[in-house]
This record gives structure tokens, C-alpha cells and sequence, in this order.
């Protein structure tokens, strides 16, 4: 089975759409190796140095094989990527739809929230979501209870798709931009209330951003709080004026 781009003529590799057979391990294979431990390694690694330091001879070494054996159960670096993208989705809560009367507000809240905090305790997944077509087992179930959930909205099936745009796209760039600061705030020692306090202090020595530090009193980059406090309450609010829009919408609130 395979796929192509419409506008290219071009196969979209993944390997969750090739025909490659689940390998058995050979005789000289080291015993104990298996592709869902060489996936787990791999995600252990990316969280451990990040996406730019990953590398197969690096993972074989964390394994204790060659990297041969590696290859031997997946053919690209890029295949062994799309494997750790897809485990790390097999972490999100999926509201329990069994009970038919349970709110549709609390089940979004609870994917939402599962999403953020799944990209931000794995960092590097958030690059290879864009760069995959993510149809693995883990991100299909994901993606599948979003859209079931979404239809139970009331919102008109053409709509359904913005929805889930907005409010995933504005988890996925919350929960990005939050995990780059976390990365600098590591890379320099520093916690991220101080991250936020020197940017507050950057930013009051600059005449014309007098106005925009004023308003902007009480967010995290106004510093003097409790930064993780201030983006968890952030994320909250966002995420209750995307529930409100689509309410909005649903009752005719939009054209």
C-alpha cells in the first residue's frame, strides 16, 4: 500500500504503509533485541539529548549491538523516527466514551491537556509531527476519539475539521513555544521564573514596550511569579475560549 502527493507524483514514504514483514530474529542477531525495545531506547535517547544529537550508531551504542542489528529491523533512521513518534502518542489519555452522557467540553479538555503534556515531556516529537503523515496505530486511536468527540459538538460535519484546528494546532503551538523555553532555561542553568524575570527586565528598559509590560501584567512574562503556575492557568483559559467558540459557533454565532 502506498501514497502519493497529488501535486508531486511522489510516493509519501512511512513505514506504516510499506509491506516490510515484522523481522525474526537470526541466529547471530543479539539475543534480547527487538524492534519495540530498539523504539523504546530511541525515545529514552531523544529525551535524553534531543533530536539534532540522535543517530543510529548512537542508538546501537545505548543498546550495546551494531548498528547493523539495528538496521536489520528498520531500514531508515527516518522509519525508526516515525516508530518513536507514533510510541510516544500511545501516552495520551483517551476519554472514556463508553458512557454516552458524559460532556463533550470535559472529554476535548482531557485530549487537549493529554496532547500538551505528551509534546511537552518529548520535545522533539513536536518537529517530527510536521515532517511525518503520523497514521500509526497510537495516532490513529488519538485522532479518531478527536474527531468523534468534535461531532459530538453539535457543529456541522464541514466544520468539524476547523475545530479540531483550532484547537489542536493552538495546543501544539502553546506547547511548543513552552518546551523551547524549558530547553533554554536547562541549557543555561537557570530556572524558567528567573528565564521569565530577565525578560521582564529586558523589557523595562525599553520605552516603547512600556505600554504592552502595563497590560500584560499578571502573564508569565511579566515576571515576579510563579512561571509554571502562570502558563498552566494560561493554557487553561486559552483552551476554555477555543470550548466557547465552538459553542458559539454550534449555536449560530458565526456565519
Amino acid at each position: 500500500m502506498t501514497a502519493t502527493d497529488g501535486g508531486t507524483g511522489k510516493r509519501l514514504r512511512s513505514i506504516w504503509l510499506a509491506e516490510r514483514p515484522r523481522p525474526r530474529r537470526k541466529a547471530d542477531q543479539p539475543a534480547g533485541l527487538d524492534l519495540d525495545k530498539i523504539v523504546a531506547a530511541s525515545v529514552r535517547l531523544l529525551d535524553a539529548e534531543g533530536l539534532a544529537k540522535f543517530s543510529m550508531r548512537r542508538l546501537a551504542a545505548e543498546l550495546g549491538v551494531t548498528a547493523m542489528s539495528v538496521y536489520w529491523y528498520v531500514d531508515t533512521k527516518d522509519d525508526l523516527l516515525e516508530l518513536a513518534v507514533d510510541a510516544v502518542a500511545g501516552e495520551l489519555t483517551l476519554p472514556d466514551e463508553s458512557d454516552d452522557g458524559a460532556d463533550w467540553r470535559d472529554q476535548l479538555r482531557v485530549l487537549a491537556v493529554g496532547y500538551r503534556d505528551t509534546l511537552l515531556r518529548h520535545s522533539w516529537a513536536a518537529r517530527l509531527l510536521g515532517e511525518f503523515i503520523n497514521v500509526g496505530p497510537h495516532a490513529s486511536a488519538f485522532s479518531n476519539a478527536t474527531v468523534r468527540v468534535m461531532h459530538r459538538t453539535g457543529l456541522e460535519p464541514e466544520r468539524i475539521s476547523g475545530a479540531l484546528a483550532a484547537v489542536f494546532h493552538f495546543v501544539y503551538g502553546f506547547s511548543t513555544i513552552r518546551a523551547l523555553h524549558e530547553a533554554r532555561c536547562r541549557a543555561a542553568g537557570i530556572s524558567l521564573d528567573d528565564y521569565f524575570a530577565q525578560i521582564a527586565a529586558a523589557l523595562s528598559e525599553r520605552p516603547e514596550l512600556a505600554e504592552a509590560m502595563e497590560l500584560s501584567a499578571g502573564t508569565a512574562y511579566a515576571g515576579g511569579g510563579d512561571a509554571l503556575d502562570t502558563l498552566d492557568r494560561d493554557f487553561t483559559f486559552a483552551l476554555d475560549l477555543q470550548i466557547a467558540g465552538i459553542e458559539a459557533m454550534r449555536d449560530g454565532g458565526g456565519a
